[in-house]
């Protein structure tokens, strides 16, 4: 194909038990941007992997710019012009912005690294490509669209004309996601091409020129954007049609189930981030908490899951005091909780799926007795949560670490929902699923409401907030400031509550 600066033909990759490519095409122009879509476990990023040389192809060949070429790692990638920015980043926290940009390729003076000219050339890059980055900022102390920018800084800093970005926006706000946007359409400006892995078929419409589509390792085609709609883009993806509003009746909320009250909670770094906060969660429904991230969302969870003690207040389920309750014991009162970091809270990565699915039950009958594992029983358990969830996995011994992300989800979510608490909280439950994964995650919730249970959703997606929530809390600054029906408002009132312009004063319900 003329001016394709990327050609990946017939790319087949195999794993033990499983194909994750088999006979696919992907064909990239100069100075685009080319979406790669899939569903959760449709070998998006398998294919990357191949294009990054973390991966060897079982078949198939590579060519750029036209030219035959073997790619056996990322450097040999690094000096061909790609470079990658995966979806979990690979930054060292306690090193400044520069010192991991020049990372394995620093630029010394008598034998020295010197720090002063690559930072320098960071500051220019930055500058060039509008990304805003201080060089001289430890990781630890910036955010996560920040510490993105790092990595995509990293890429051009190694000379990248080809980027590959591996789902960039499920950690994103909706502000970093615009951002992220301008940065894109600029870097393309300067002559790079871009490969987007994403599920989320509005960027792909806002940003994209093309789209090659690939199901359950199969290349679909691709698609001029201009020339489709989300609709099809769905239908191409899950080979079904998506229904993209939640179905449910009318919620019928009885008793109270979670009652907080003046809750104060600090940070690690012993900031204030919930200050006084009260909020209540009844039987039978599902309460969504719309917020931009860092207004104390994570410290209102960590408190009430026992992840973190609070400095004062009281969260009561059904009646009886479980503040700064261990998580253990915070579980056995009847708690389930979808952490929003899967990899820190959700799952022990390098133990078999079949165990995490009972890190919450492992010690009680039928898993244990009197001290000792039932594999049986744990892993006969297992099976059935990975087939009602539909866990794409080779087998229940497949360590965590190596499922996709969404299939990580999915077993997390299946273990939390499995055990019908009182109470199921549930942080980003839908972060980096794709639209057939997360209608079927939306049910489930809609299912835990019906059989009378409370439901706190906590998300920044604005759409899935209003979608599923029969009532929004807004939490701004560490408090909520309205709630309100999603039936009685909409994204701009939302918007302006969660920016903290229009506060009311908030009663009980």
């Amino acid at each position: 194909m003329e001016d394709s600066v990327i050609e990946m033909l017939n790319i087949r990759k195999e794993f033990p038990g499983i194909v994750a490519n088999n006979n696919i095409t992907l064909q990239v122009k100069q100075g685009e941007i080319h979406a790669l879509l899939g569903e959760n476990g449709a070998g998006k990023s398998t294919l990357m992997n191949v294009l990054f040389g973390l991966y060897q192809p079982e078949k198939g060949e590579i060519r750029v710019n036209g030219k035959k070429v073997n790619i056996t790692d990322p450097n040999v990638a690094n000096d061909l012009g790609i470079g990658m920015v995966h979806q979990h980043f690979m930054l060292v926290d306690t090193f400044t912005v520069t010192q991991n940009i020049i990372l394995g390729k620093e630029p010394k003076k008598y034998g020295m690294i010197d720090i002063k000219k690559a930072e320098k050339k960071v500051a220019e890059l930055s500058e060039r490509y509008g990304l805003k980055v201080d060089p001289s900022a430890k990781i630890r102390d910036i955010s996560v669209g920040m510490q993105q920018r790092v990595e995509i800084l990293k890429t051009l800093y190694r000379g990248a004309e080809v980027l590959i970005l591996d789902e960039p926006t499920a950690v994103l706000t909706p502000q970093e996601i615009k951002e992220l946007v301008e940065i894109l359409k600029s870097l393309i400006k300067e002559g790079i091409s871009i490969i987007l892995i994403t599920h989320k078929l509005k960027e792909i419409m806002e940003v994209c020129d093309r789209c090659t589509v690939i199901r359950k390792g199969e290349g679909i085609g691709t698609v001029n954007v201009s020339e489709t709609s989300t609709d099809q883009l769905a239908e191409l993806m899950v080979g079904r049609e998506i229904n993209f509003t939640t179905e449910k009746s009318e919620a019928n909320p009885k008793e109270k189930v979670l009652s907080i009250t003046d809750l104060r909670v600090k940070d690690n770094r012993n900031i204030e981030m919930v200050k006084g906060l009260n909020l209540d969660v009844k039987a039978g429904e599902i309460v969504g908490i719309a917020g931009v991230d860092g207004n104390g969302q994570s410290e209102l969870i960590e408190a009430i899951t026992g992840l973190t003690k609070t400095e004062s207040g009281s969260v009561l389920l059904n009646d009886k005091d479980i503040t700064n309750f261990s998580p253990r014991k915070v579980t056995e009162s009847g708690v389930s909780h979808i952490p929003q970091d899967r990899h820190k809270f959700g799952l022990v990565l390098d133990f078999p799926i079949g165990e995490n699915m009972v890190l919450q039950t492992y010690y009680k009958q039928p898993y244990s007795k009197n001290g000792i594992l039932s594999y049986k029983n744990i892993y006969q358990k297992a099976n059935e949560l990975i087939n009602e969830y539909d866990v794409r996995v080779a087998s229940e011994f497949t360590h965590a670490r190596s499922l996709s992300g969404g299939n990580q989800q999915k077993a997390i979510i299946g273990r939390e929902v499995d055990r019908s608490p009182d109470l199921l909280i549930a942080a980003q439950p839908t972060r980096g699923l794709d639209v057939g994964a997360i209608e079927f995650i939306h049910q489930k919730l809609i299912e835990e409401r019906d059989k009378g249970r409370a439901v706190l959703l906590i998300s920044f997606e604005l759409d899935e907030i209003m979608n599923v929530s029969d009532r929004i809390a807004v939490m701004f600054d560490g408090q909520i400031v309205a709630n309100l029906k999603p039936t009685e408002t909409n994204e701009r009132e939302l918007g302006l509550l969660m920016a903290g312009s229009k506060k009311e004063k908030v009663g009980e319900q």
